[in-house]
């Protein structure tokens, strides 16, 4: 294990140890590209995880209708070769024809129409409902032809056909279900997936067949991905050449990668936003502290926002206040903001009932550091914590049975370019909304279903007002992630945090 407080000569001796002792060059006649994932993979199959590895497994294996190009943002056709409006509610989709699935399936209309009556169903439990609860049923016109029915006016529904909503294959879906496509994955994407250990080892291959899709063929013909939790440990492999690639690198370690010159590391932003979720509901408890306005203030007070971007992301992150990422449709930043002043957290705290503060659990599943920043700050105005750590998974699952009073989470929003992919994920009275209010609720209503691009942006503006004048989240900061491969690997990320093998190639 590698540890980078070490000054930068005994990191180039110890990495000219390890090159030496374990030549990186065995693997790349083979074309393997080794890949690390630092958090576990609960399930591969798409719908029913809801991790930024999931994405990019998804993008990797499966294949939507539609492809937005993730450097112009232009929608072009993927499964579907074109689609049409037919009214407020009904798309009609021309699909691609010779298409196969990995298992030698045939792509045709059947499969539009399982995958979407089979995900719509709110009782098969997909993970992220927002992704898919838009829909009502699809319909089959003629083998290369299919309706999709919405429930009602819903405008960002080709983005989200761009990003989460993959196509299935009928047939093996039905016999196999979620578990099954988790242990054995089948789409019609760049890769298909040879080998699936759940959780720690998956084994990619190039799709050989696969079609003439917008987002290229594959160059790189197997991947490698390994879970591996420490960072420390990554590197090390980096080092010793088991890995070629690792990613979501925190930026103390990356600069000091980069400072050594033997790696490419590239810095991108993301629309991954961090936020702390306050139980102003009180599901977690009559006694919890967070339904009280105040004390929700007080929190977002005793953080200092632009510090954590400075000493601890740094690259192109930077102080967010809202509870969406800035460059998303109707994420107004006309609001309220809270600029860090521990007096004022302490004073609004005593105003509250806490003149000498209150202990609360505290959890978060990614990025200790961070976490255990904001611990400091909050203990500094007087709100003592019962840190836990946890995994996604069990965290997600706490928060869904509103067990959890306060919590460090991040949304990455699938990658999708519209508010209500983050604000109304979380503000619609679903089991992850912490808050419950009903007027944010029909304000969103109207926001999510409207044909009007203006009448959209006034109706998010209420509820994103309203969210952050009433502190019902601590919105910090926005993600960047930095990249760090070899001089073997030639890869430019994109500003989506979608880590696209399919881009990637050998120098």
């Amino acid at each position: 294990m590698f540890d980078l407080s070490l000054p930068r000569s005994a990191l180039i001796a110890l990495t000219l140890a390890s090159t030496t002792a374990m030549p990186a060059l065995a693997e790349k006649a083979a074309g393997t590209l080794n890949v690390a994932f630092t958090k576990e993979l609960e399930n591969v199959d798409s719908y029913f995880n809801s991790s930024r590895e999931g994405v990019v497994m998804q993008r990797a294996v499966w294949d939507g209708l539609i492809y937005r190009d993730p450097n112009t943002n232009e929608y072009i056709g993927n499964l579907a070769t074109s689609w049409e409006w037919i009214d407020d509610t009904t798309l009609e989709f021309k699909l691609r024809e010779g298409v196969t699935f990995h298992n030698g399936e045939p792509f045709n209309a059947d499969d539009v129409v399982y995958t979407v009556n089979y995900v719509a169903n709110e009782e098969n439990g997909v993970k992220t409902q927002r992704n898919v609860n838009w829909m009502k049923s699809a319909e089959k016109i003629d083998d290369y032809t299919v309706r999709i029915h919405l429930k009602d006016k819903f405008p960002a529904a080709i983005e989200f056909l761009s990003g989460p909503v993959s196509m299935y294959p009928n047939e093996y879906y039905a016999e196999a279900g979620p578990s099954g496509m988790g242990l054995k994955p089948i789409g019609t994407g760049p890769y298909k997936v040879t080998e699936v250990v759940p959780g720690q080892h998956f084994v990619l291959e190039a799709n050989e067949t696969y079609h003439d899709s917008p987002k290229g063929q594959p160059e790189i013909a197997k991947i490698d991905i390994r879970t591996i939790p420490d960072v420390n440990t990554q590197m090390a492999e980096l080092f010793s050449g088991s890995l070629d690639l690792i990613w979501q690198v925190p930026a103390d370690q990356a600069e000091k990668l980069a400072q050594l010159g033997q790696f490419t590391v590239a810095n991108e932003s993301t629309m991954r936003v961090g936020y702390l979720q306050m139980d102003s509901a009180g599901r977690s408890g009559e006694d919890n502290p967070f339904t009280n306005a105040k004390v929700r203030e007080a929190v977002n007070y005793a953080i200092n926002r632009q510090e954590l971007v400075d000493a601890l992301l740094k690259g192109s992150s930077q102080v967010v206040y809202t509870p969406c990422f800035p460059s998303q449709f109707g994420c107004v930043q006309d609001v309220t903001t809270y600029e860090y002043n521990p007096e004022k957290a302490k004073a609004l705290l005593a105003e509250a009932g806490y003149p000498d503060g209150f202990s609360t659990e505290f959890y978060a599943y990614r990025d200790r550091q961070y976490a255990e920043a904001i611990v400091s700050y909050l203990n500094a105005v007087g709100i003592d914590t019962d840190f836990k750590m946890l995994q996604y998974s069990a965290l997600r699952d706490l928060n869904m049975k509103g067990e959890v009073p306060l919590s460090f989470q991040t949304w990455g929003s699938y990658s999708i370019n519209d508010a209500s992919a983050m604000v109304s994920q979380f503000f619609k009275h679903g089991s992850l909304d912490s808050t419950r209010d009903d007027e944010v609720l029909d304000w969103l209503n109207v926001a999510d279903s409207s044909t009007d691009p203006d009448e959209r942006i006034e109706y998010y503006t209420k509820a994103i007002q309203k969210i952050t004048g009433e502190a019902y989240w601590a919105p910090m900061f926005s993600y960047n992630t930095n990249y760090v491969f070899t001089s073997d690997v030639s890869y430019t990320p994109t500003a989506d945090e979608v880590l696209r093998f399919v881009d990637m190639s050998w120098n």
